[in-house]
């Protein structure tokens, strides 16, 4: 049992969330190592939401307000890190979320959808084999996609991605959000919005602007907005995490001990 009271109370609770999914054929175990090395990326972030991770999470609430056919990819870490938030903002947008893995097994988008359907999931697809058809010049399983979805979308969110299926993506013509915490990932450098940011406050936060926010407000975020600046003050903001006072950081850890 974690205490609430434990200074990583939540960071521990998702972990084991994310070992659980593993058990159940949701994550796959390279899951494990990847959302790790994310949360190596949100320390240096100070573990919150900044300025740009707000404009970046603004822009895609706008291009997924203008898009014609939008679809949010999911994978298993996406599902266990915020599937309950997804299927909210699905449900209520009408966007679907479409299944997509890398590590592809019949198991896991099966257990996928089904988390998702007990969530209360509404449009939910991946999981069909009759609407099965691949996309060009890709590989991997990635590939794979819902002949609805992601295979005649215009504009495709694929959080926690990998890089050869976004670039894939826009070599067809397709705008691509991401949310990824490591800003020089080549997900990251691809996409049209990237959203560094950690995802489990990203999705509260699209939502809330997607429902604010009109056509005329969202062509204007999106007709000012310039991914690389972002980009470039992410890096900036965690390239200074080494500047902190570690005198006043020793300071903070003894008081919440009981020391001084």
């Amino acid at each position: 049992m974690i205490p609430d009271s434990h200074p990583r109370s939540r960071s521990l609770k998702t972990r084991h969330a994310l070992i659980d999914g593993v058990k159940n054929d949701i994550v796959a175990e390279s899951g494990l190592i990847a959302h790790g090395r994310g949360e190596a990326f949100d320390y240096l972030l100070g573990e919150k939401t900044h300025v740009f991770a707000l404009n970046a999470i603004k822009a895609a609430a706008a291009l997924l307000k203008t898009a014609n056919h939008p679809v949010i990819s999911v994978n298993g870490n996406t599902t266990i890190l915020c599937g309950k938030e997804m299927v909210e903002f699905s449900n209520v947008s009408g966007i679907p979320l479409e299944i997509n893995l890398f590590y592809r097994r019949p198991e896991r988008y099966r257990a996928i959808y089904s988390y998702l359907s007990n969530l209360g999931g509404k449009h939910i697809l991946g999981a069909d084999e009759t609407k099965f058809t691949e996309l060009p010049n890709l590989e991997s399983f990635r590939r794979v996609v819902d002949a609805r979805g992601i295979l005649i979308a215009d504009v495709v969110m694929v959080p926690l991605e990998d890089g050869d299926r976004t670039e894939a993506l826009v070599k067809l013509g397709k705008k691509v959000i991401t949310v990824d915490l490591n800003p020089l990932s080549r997900t990251a450098l691809a996409s049209d919005i990237t959203i560094v940011d950690n995802i489990q406050r990203v999705f509260p936060l699209l939502q809330k602007f997607f429902f604010e926010m009109d056509n005329e407000t969202a062509h204007e975020i999106l007709e000012n907005y310039d991914n690389s600046f972002i980009i470039k003050e992410a890096l900036e903001t965690i390239s200074s995490a080494w500047k902190v006072d570690l005198n006043e950081k020793f300071e903070e850890i003894r008081k919440q001990k009981g020391m001084t």
